[in-house]
């Protein structure tokens, strides 16, 4: 499961923006109310299993971790590093789900316990002091965490044709080296980039990233109508990619989606619940038909 956070705006009415202020630095009157979001994706499917919202005052950590019933034992979470934190890697593994994160660049150099390999290794995090611990952790509660914690770092070198090389220290939970071999993880985390094509779909192919309801309760039903859509286009790629043998990653979302709209007025237009079946398979294969070109080590931003 992977998570990140982003951001929709709204009409500017009295009621937004009591309740999604617009950003600080702007002028009052002169911008629109945000609304700050943080989401769990199925990297198998793309679908959207869960969103937590709030104000730009509420951090996104904070968003992420009222997402944590939603994680079930033997789950992995994907995350950037800032999610990368002590108590959230802690919490999660007592909950029996992994962490694989890029580590954050505040952190200070781990004592390595033992090498596993080339650039692959265990470290021991050290537990802050109770006046740096995350602020929505009281004093008690930071205590009760253990003072150290074992993790796995990884360090990876991202070299493009034309481009500086780049150093990345991925960190988690996945301990095990035969298990979990170093070039796994660090293909793991290489397709975290992924959720940023899913934020992109389902905000501008699907006309998210502005909503238009002028109350904080019509907004609230208008997000989850997109995440309903979203969901269900989603759906009908994987019964595409299912019925045709295609790999779901070559499935185009934006051509799934303009199919869709060609095919639904014959699909509400059918005689019978046969002739339904058969013209939603005539779908299915105009969407595999539809394939993006194979792209290994595509470039990302």
């Amino acid at each position: 499961k992977v998570i990140d956070g982003s951001s929709v705006s709204m009409p500017d009415t009295p009621e937004n923006q009591a309740r999604y202020p617009q950003p600080k630095a702007q002028k009052k009157g002169c911008g629109f109310p945000v609304m700050r979001i943080v989401a769990v994706f199925s990297l198998a499917t793309g679908t959207l299993l869960e969103m937590a919202r709030g104000a730009l005052a509420v951090h996104e950590r904070t968003l992420y971790r009222s997402l944590w019933n939603c994680f079930a034992p033997g789950d992995i979470a994907l995350n950037d590093r800032g999610f990368a934190g002590y108590a959230d890697f802690h919490y999660l593994q007592e909950q029996g789900v992994d962490s694989v994160s890029r580590n954050h660049q505040r952190r200070q150099e781990a004592a390595v316990l033992q090498r596993l390999g080339k650039n692959d290794r265990l470290v021991l995090w050290h537990k802050m002091k109770a006046h740096n611990r995350p602020k929505w952790m009281s004093k008690e509660e930071w205590e009760k965490l253990p003072e150290t914690l074992t993790v796995r770092q990884i360090t990876v070198t991202v070299e493009v044709p034309g481009f500086r090389s780049e150093t990345l220290e991925i960190v988690t939970t996945l301990l095990d080296p035969k298990a979990y071999p170093a070039p796994a993880i660090a293909e793991l985390y290489r397709r975290r980039w992924a959720i940023e094509l899913y934020f992109r779909y389902i905000k501008v192919t699907m006309n998210m990233d502005i909503l238009r309801c002028k109350t904080p309760a019509m907004v609230d039903k208008e997000l989850w109508m997109h995440v309903i859509a979203y969901n269900l286009v989603r759906a009908i790629m994987l019964d595409a990619a299912t019925a045709y043998a295609a790999g779901l990653e070559r499935l185009s979302f934006k051509g799934t989606l303009a199919t869709i709209r060609q095919w639904a007025p014959a699909l509400a237009q059918a005689a019978n619940r046969q002739q339904q079946t058969d013209l939603y398979a005539k779908m299915l294969y105009y969407i595999v038909a539809d394939l993006v070109p194979y792209r290994p080590g595509r470039t990302e931003p």
